[in-house]
């Protein structure tokens, strides 16, 4: 992932406040956290700066620093981790970000890209002309399986074609985004099989019932019964996978931690840590 950085001072705003809106917005969002848990409430409230400035200013990030009474790097740490949080001027209409991914790159990613060099700009972080469209590429976006994807502010365009995106850039530059259903772009619906479902359709008992009556199958011979009647669940086995063995040698509180002096022989548990 590439390194994210504040914009350069010049061309940074010198103040910023919240609307008197977002204020009371903030202060609502900041009280549904308990006592001393109200820094937890810095991913909204870079949101919404990011909404009402069109990208994550310095200043907004000392402000919501102060508001929450947290210090600035940790604000910093947050803003700068996550690719949504645009640090410098994006396009004013959409900010196209392009997952590059695995996934996504073996399911046409590349395409989508040239789509963007073409259609917004050569180089990505590079407004087009109008300063309207805007692009970059970014790790993933979490809809693997509807690859290859797009996200354009909180929304994403999923099973995209490079023509398909074209017509979302240019519904964008028109000022019509709106229009454009997020989600998947071919007609799925949200993550299932193209062709609907092909296993697990229906209920059990009723997929056994075709089944030879002379023939059961060998797991259900001296199986419970299952389905609908099948009575009481089956009881499993505890199991110790996961489990350490407490017996083996290495886990004797006797032995010496490594570093500690030959003769040492205090236990971990008895030790002070600095």
């Amino acid at each position: 992932m590439s390194v994210r950085r504040l914009a350069e001072d010049a061309i940074q705003p010198k103040s910023f406040a919240f609307t008197d809106e977002n204020t009371a917005w903030a202060q609502a969002t900041i009280r549904k956290y308990p006592e001393g848990r109200q820094q937890s409430a810095v991913i909204p409230l870079l949101m919404r700066a990011q909404e009402q400035e069109g990208w994550v200013t310095k200043s907004a990030i000392v402000h919501i620093a102060d508001m929450l009474a947290m210090p600035l790097i940790r604000v910093l740490e947050v803003a700068t981790f996550y690719t949504q949080f645009q640090l410098k001027p994006v396009g004013t209409r959409a900010h196209v970000q392009v997952c590059g991914t695995t996934p996504c790159m073996l399911r046409g990613a590349e395409g989508l890209k040239a789509v963007c060099r073409s259609k917004i700009h050569a180089e990505p972080f590079h407004a087009n002309e109008a300063g309207t469209l805007s692009w970059e590429e970014v790790e993933c976006l979490g809809a693997c399986v509807n690859a290859p994807m797009v996200m354009v502010s909180e929304d994403t365009y999923e099973d995209l074609t490079p023509e398909r995106l074209e017509e979302i850039i240019d519904l964008f530059e028109a000022g019509r985004g709106g229009e454009v259903e997020p989600g998947p772009q071919n007609g799925r619906h949200l993550s299932a099989p193209i062709g609907g479902l092909t296993s697990l359709t229906g209920d059990y008992d009723d997929l056994i019932k075709d089944l030879p009556a002379d023939k059961p199958r060998a797991s259900e011979a001296s199986a419970p019964a299952r389905g609908k009647a099948g009575g009481q669940a089956i009881p499993t086995a505890a199991s110790n996978a996961g489990r350490p063995n407490t017996d083996a040698a290495e886990t004797d509180p006797t032995i010496a931690a490594p570093g500690k002096a030959s003769g040492d022989t205090t236990p971990p548990s008895a030790e002070k840590h600095v």
